[in-house]
């Protein structure tokens, strides 16, 4: 009769065992499963802000930013042609050494949305990440894609 008891406890105590493994199981699976992540769908709003970034931002206090440039540039020129072809020049060169897809820069304040450098098809552009900078009175916008 002893001998019966003990085999149950056994049983018993192994059934247990296999129950929280299988609890602890389930618990690991639901926590480690792959969840819809909205960071994946958004990751290249990143690229518009973190470029924006770098032409709005100087080395040491003594440097004058991208920004700045071509606000300089657009103002000295009294916002004339000239001034802005030679600021799409300056802009399309400089967004074309980040090795950028497809972009546009506009200048939405002063110029009322001229698009200063532009890559890609802005028509049938998906998935746009946009940034905003402004200098004195010019707003660029930088659209990637």
């Amino acid at each position: 009769m002893l001998d019966n008891k003990g085999s149950f406890y056994i049983i018993d105590a192994i059934l247990a065992v296999i129950l929280l493994l299988i609890v602890f199981l389930v618990i690991n699976a639901t926590i480690t499963m792959p969840t819809h992540d909205y960071s994946y769908e958004t990751r290249d709003i990143k690229t518009a802000q973190d470029i924006m970034e770098l032409l709005s931002g100087k080395v040491d206090f003594e440097d004058e930013s991208f920004i700045s440039e071509i606000s300089a540039i657009l103002s000295e020129g009294e916002n004339s042609k000239e001034s802005i072809r030679e600021v799409s020049k300056i802009s399309k060169s400089k967004l074309d050494s980040y090795d950028l897809e497809n972009y546009r820069l506009v200048e939405t304040n002063v110029l009322n949305n001229v698009v200063l450098a532009s890559r890609g098809d802005w028509d049938n552009a998906e998935n746009i990440s946009v940034a905003t900078r402004t200098y004195g009175e010019y707003s660029f916008t930088l659209s990637t894609w």
